[in-house]
């Protein structure tokens, strides 16, 4: 007597009372797949593009949104501040380095982003072509941008105004596409990186022969002057000599300048805990739904059992035991809970590939790793166990069949 045979037959024998119970097990372990896998990504997607910045200097407004803006370029900017104001921050001994930012224009929905040197080289970013921006106009383009736009070496193209905009381009003047990075996995394969003095050539604040920004920051003089020049920046990304940093520099800023200081750690946090919440929601109700999914097993088994009686008192004289017909019956919850796993685990991935063509869409942000997580190994084990303890409860009744009464029923 084949037993797994025997068990997956009962199991098609109820198609409607078998799928219901499959369905819920799918259910509650897809949710929590996703949820592990949504999080584990996510989580890697904004530690991978901190990469040390410890504060954002910027405009007053939202702390949350400057970071967001600056660090993951998933919001807009706070506004703009002066170049000079920002360069004392630049100079400050707490300071070990400081990356500028400025942003405002967009080609094909890509960020295009007026910086330095120090912006790729802060997240080790490679080329596979051609070189890195230097004067006016050029612009070194990330993978992701290459790929989607088809952009090559020498290509000529102009911004948009807003970082979504096409319509209003700025087409009397056009950057030239000098470099093409390698995918780096960070947010730097999203983004048009060009120098500083491009962003504000295009809006008209300076000449295209402007010297390099590079070294426009680096001629400064650290205390206040008249002749500092006018251009403006969007933000800064900070990272501190020393832990006095933090303590000292982002209540000076925030007190005594037109500027604000936002602590990606504090911020991070803040926007963690409050998804956390939603998170946690969901976990609960998949939960929920796990042991839905259980006590569906176990009604279908105990109803099973009884409309069943009379085969099992047939399979008990023909020489099968009591323990065999439980593991039977056991095997039915555990095949359930199989299935119901195998499917949610598909699922969640599903969940995962549409979550991150919204993603890819909105933000150009994707998220591509489907592998098996080792939390989801936990939830294997987890589904087993729901399925034995449904199946065991209704399945016990095998030792207190009585064999002649039954067949005499019959």
């Amino acid at each position: 007597m084949n037993i797994f045979k025997i068990s997956w037959a009962n199991i098609t024998n109820k198609p409607l009372n078998s799928f219901l119970s499959a369905l819920l097990m799918t259910l509650g372990i897809g949710l929590i797949s996703l949820l592990l896998l949504l999080n584990k990504q996510l989580d890697e997607q904004f530690r991978r593009n901190l990469k040390g910045i410890d504060m954002v200097v910027g405009a007053k407004g939202s702390p949350l949104q400057l970071i967001l803006s600056s660090i993951y370029q998933i919001d807009a900017p706070t506004g703009n501040v002066s170049l000079a104001e920002a360069q004392r921050i630049i100079k400050n001994p707490l300071v070990k380095k400081a990356i500028p930012l400025s942003m405002g224009d967009n080609y094909q929905s890509f960020r295009i982003v007026g910086t330095n040197q120090q912006y790729p080289d802060h997240f080790e970013a490679k080329l596979t072509a051609g070189k890195w921006f230097k004067t006016t106009m050029e612009a070194t383009v990330g993978a992701k941008v290459a790929a989607a736009t088809g952009l090559k070496i020498g290509d000529t193209f102009a911004g948009g105004h807003g970082f979504l905009n096409m319509e209003d381009l700025h087409s009397d003047k056009k950057y030239t596409v000098v470099g093409i990075m390698e995918r780096n996995n960070s947010v730097i394969d999203q983004l048009i990186l060009t120098d500083l003095t491009s962003v504000w050539a295009i809006h008209e604040h300076t000449e295209p022969a402007t010297p390099s920004a590079t070294d426009m920051l680096t001629e400064i003089d650290s205390s206040p002057t008249t002749d500092a020049p006018s251009e403006e920046i969007t933000s800064l990304l900070i990272k501190f000599r020393n832990p006095m940093g933090m303590i000292a520099l982002p209540r000076f800023i925030n007190e005594n300048t037109k500027m604000q200081a936002a602590s990606v750690a504090f911020e991070i946090n803040r926007l963690f805990s409050l998804l956390g919440v939603g998170i946690d929601t969901l976990r609960a109700l998949a939960l929920v739904i796990m042991l839905i999914a259980g006590v569906s097993v176990f009604v279908s088994l105990y109803n099973s059992l009884k409309e069943r009686k009379y085969e099992m008192a047939l399979m008990l004289s023909m020489g099968a035991t009591r323990t065999r017909l439980f593991v039977l019956l056991l095997l039915e919850g555990l095949l359930l809970s199989v299935v119901g796993y195998v499917a949610g685990i598909l699922l969640s991935r599903v969940g995962l590939w549409l979550f991150s063509r919204a993603a890819e869409s909105d933000f150009h942000y994707s998220f591509a790793n489907f592998g098996l997580l080792p939390e989801e190994i936990w939830l294997f084990a987890a589904a087993l166990l729901v399925g034995i303890l449904a199946a065991a409860l209704p399945s016990l009744g095998v030792y207190r069949l009585n064999l002649s009464q039954t067949l005499a029923e019959e």
